[in-house]
């Protein structure tokens, strides 16, 4: 690298890019960073200078493409490794996935390793893909208000898209998996039910808990040989998964004709008396990845009716859907534990079901032998879409793998007087009210130039719940980019805007009722929440990676 250090020489200001005046002149071949200009132009943020091709040399030499290598391999895997931090994935030295992080794109696995300029410098090196991607410009030229990072992120995709598959196609630890999960029963059946012979099984499931060939779980563990399947438990929404009512009653399975426990009615936890029977609770049930869906505080509530009356535990791990990445608050707030919000987690927490059953049991203090039969295949990079397993609509307002991705932030809205879809085909795609007009509110959340989304002007008429049977005027939020979605900020942003706009006619008396964070619905209603960069919404998150990390069971 002949051309790369500080203080470049004399010879070289000319090919150096100006960026913006200093004491009346250009500043070119000089630092543009005021900190580093004072101290003489060497600093460890700022100062270096280099050329395209210097940085392509030291990309390789990282990719451990050159010779000699400067760096040893062990080196190299600790300084790009990922560590966490409050605002996401650092290595040492190195961006990895955090707030500054746009000008990586969505489409580097996540061995990426890279580092952004003020000026407008970026730099990317994925092993994962074996590509590196620069990126040079002096964006602060001529007035210090230039933008690159949105345009570096997409560039640095089309990079990937057109040499990505055709150089490695098997070095992304994404593309090997893809189309290849098998969810915890089917990995069970591999394993010829070992873990649960001898057993008689308590099973608590749904219309989710089905294998690759389209059997539903009752009919394969029924069909176990040396296990004896002798009670159904079924969740909210009842065992079909079809019912959107308060109280859901005991029922009947007609092809074992074992009773089907409701916990979603007279109880929500088994009692004593339905557990006398069995030996072990096996729970099968698709999670969506949201703090409020119920399913999970439905495992939840079993684990502890397990611990007390000293049964074994058993949950059949599946994908969370929305991916296992991307954790987003606000925190539950001490003491708010609810069936809504089951224990301390963030909106949007990134884990499993059976992720979260290791938690629960650590941190609520069960007494319990817990087994989690983990997945096949599946990565935390990995969406729904990837895994090839068939989506099945885990509930009635539940319908697409789109609505999954906005639930944790329109969700959010849905105790307050607005219609979120529910009556409509497209359940949390839509948000409105008799009162609201839709342009004034698509308008406002244009403005906000939120990632991945833009919001159209509708009109809509609910054909049940909130506002059934009255015409709508409302926002249906389309994505644009999915890999670029932050669910959270599109619901607080609405939530912002309602507030902003409707004052009178929005009602907030019950938007702490799933929220349960009464910082950040204060900051909603005094206008001051940033839906997207505010600090309140990373309070706890730090703490909450951390103590996650021990549990998860996928790379």
């Amino acid at each position: 690298m002949k051309e790369t250090g500080y203080l470049p020489a004399e010879d070289l200001h000319s090919r150096c890019a100006p960026t913006e005046k200093r004491d009346g002149k250009w500043i070119q071949g000089q630092v543009h960073d005021p900190r580093a200009h004072a101290l003489g132009g060497v600093a460890g943020h700022a100062g270096l200078f280099s050329t395209l091709s210097d940085l392509a040399l030291y990309a390789k030499s990282m990719l451990g493409n050159s010779n000699p290598q400067i760096l040893s391999p062990w080196t190299r895997q600790k300084m790009t490794s990922g560590y966490l931090v409050p605002n996401g994935t650092r290595g040492l030295g190195w961006d990895k996935r955090s707030g500054f992080s746009l000008n990586r794109g969505d489409l580097f696995s996540d061995h990426a390793f890279g580092h952004g300029g003020f000026t407008g410098t970026v730099l990317w090196i994925d092993p994962g893909t074996d590509l590196f991607f620069i990126f040079l410009s002096n964006r602060v030229h001529p007035d210090g208000k230039g933008l690159i990072n949105p345009l570096a992120g997409k560039l640095a995709n089309q990079v990937v898209r057109f040499f990505g598959d055709a150089r490695t196609p098997n070095k992304n630890p994404t593309s090997g998996n893809l189309g290849s999960v098998r969810a915890g029963i089917d990995v069970l059946e591999s394993q010829a039910f070992e873990s649960l012979k001898g057993q008689r099984l308590g099973l608590i499931t749904n219309h989710t808990g089905r294998n690759l060939e389209g059997l539903n779980t009752v009919e394969v563990l029924s069909k176990a040989p040396g296990v004896t399947l002798a009670a159904l438990f079924s969740p909210e929404h009842g065992f079909e998964g079809k019912l959107d009512i308060s109280k859901v009653d005991n029922s009947q399975d007609k092809d074992t004709g074992l009773v089907i426990y409701s916990l979603y009615g007279e109880t929500r936890k088994p009692t004593p008396e339905m557990l006398s029977q069995i030996d072990t609770i096996v729970f099968d049930i698709q999670d969506i990845g949201a703090r409020f869906y119920t399913y999970v505080s439905t495992m939840g509530e079993a684990m502890k009716a397990a611990a007390e009356q000293g049964k074994r535990f058993v949950v059949l791990d599946r994908p969370n859907p929305i991916g296992g990445q991307i954790v987003q608050g606000p925190m539950l707030d001490a003491g708010q534990e609810a069936f809504v919000a089951f224990h301390s987690l963030p909106v949007r927490h990134g884990m499993t079901i059976g992720e979260l059953a290791k938690m629960f049991r650590d941190e609520l203090k069960l007494e319990l032998e817990l087994t989690v039969v983990p997945c096949e295949g599946w990565t935390r990079s990995m969406q729904w879409d990837q895994t090839g397993l068939i989506w099945i609509n885990p509930s009635p307002n539940m319908r697409s793998l789109t609505q999954a991705f906005l639930y944790p932030g329109v969700g959010l809205l849905e105790a307050t007087n607005v219609s979120v879809g529910r009556g409509t085909d497209t359940p949390f795609q839509v948000v409105g009210a008799p009162w609201i007009s839709g342009r004034e509110l698509a308008s406002e959340l244009n403005q906000i130039e939120l990632p991945g989304v833009t919001f159209v002007p509708i009109e809509f008429t609910p054909a049940s719940s909130k506002h059934a049977n009255i015409a709508c005027r409302g926002i249906e939020i389309l994505i644009t980019d999915r890999n670029r979605l932050e669910s959270v900020p599109v619901g607080l942003a609405i939530a912002k805007s309602l507030r902003k706009l409707y004052p009178e006619a929005w009602e907030t008396k019950n938007l702490n009722t799933l929220l349960r964070n009464a910082t950040i619905r204060d900051a909603i209603l005094d206008g001051t929440i940033d839906p997207r960069f505010d600090s309140r919404l990373e309070s706890g998150l730090f703490e909450f990676q951390n103590r996650r990390q021990k549990y998860l069971l996928y790379p």
